[in-house]
């Protein structure tokens, strides 16, 4: 019975924590997400809204919060463009409003529960045509 006891105020400790300090998205998955992008041929320069952030193959964490254009550009090489969008977990929402108001306005302000809608991205490179 001590046992069960000790469990539900750690359960509790760790509750209260997670409400002054954060929502459920912000603790448990962060505001930013790792994106991998790769390239047939290989090493294309990555381009994220118009910044330069690699050549492929090549990793770059983004905000979940954000939408972003992807550019993969080579010379000789065709730019490919890519869309990437986020999308609210409801699961992060339902989390947060049981947990109050703060947890709310903490991961709706950091992003917390957004999710990028993809992880990786391949692009294959056409040849430009001569003129």
């Amino acid at each position: 019975m001590k046992k069960f006891i000790k469990i539900g105020k750690l359960f509790c400790i760790i509750a209260a924590i997670s409400m002054v300090f954060g929502g459920c998205g912000t603790i448990f998955q962060g505001t930013k997400q790792e994106v991998s992008f790769d390239s047939g041929p290989g090493a294309a320069e990555v381009w994220v809204n118009g910044a330069k952030v690699g050549v492929t193959p090549c990793r770059v964490e983004l905000k979940r919060k954000g939408e972003y254009t992807i550019e993969f550009k080579k010379e000789g090489f065709q730019t490919k463009s890519y869309r990437i969008s986020n999308s609210v977990g409801a699961g992060w929402v339902i989390l947060d409003i049981l947990g109050g108001l703060v947890p709310v306005v903490i991961d709706a302000a950091t992003g917390g529960w957004h999710s990028l809608d993809q992880t990786s991205i391949n692009a294959t490179l056409e040849k430009q045509q001569a003129n």
